[in-house]
């Protein structure tokens, strides 16, 4: 679970304008986030919790969608995110 601190510092690295909360780049970057989370604490501590297991792959998924769209959209915005969030691809 993200706390709002780290969430406020994620948007303040990642918006593209003041206000700006819903941009591709924000909502892959919280989502990262998330799945790091997830991926690092909870499902290696608890190898059968089934359900957060696919709740990860729900999040995974939709990360997959948000950079397929920010590719087609601007490619180097999409290259600058993959770098600073160090994803491959």
């Amino acid at each position: 679970m993200l706390h709002p601190e780290q969430t406020a510092a994620i948007i303040d690295k990642f918006k593209r304008h003041e206000g700006d909360t819903g941009s591709p780049e924000v909502q892959i970057a919280l989502l990262t986030e998330r799945i790091e989370f997830l991926n690092t604490n909870h499902v290696k501590q608890h190898p059968k919790d089934h359900a957060t297991y696919r709740g990860l792959l729900k999040l995974v998924g939709q990360r997959r969608r948000l950079l397929s769209y920010l590719r087609r959209l601007d490619t180097e915005r999409y290259r600058a995110l993959l770098a600073a969030l160090n994803l491959r691809k």
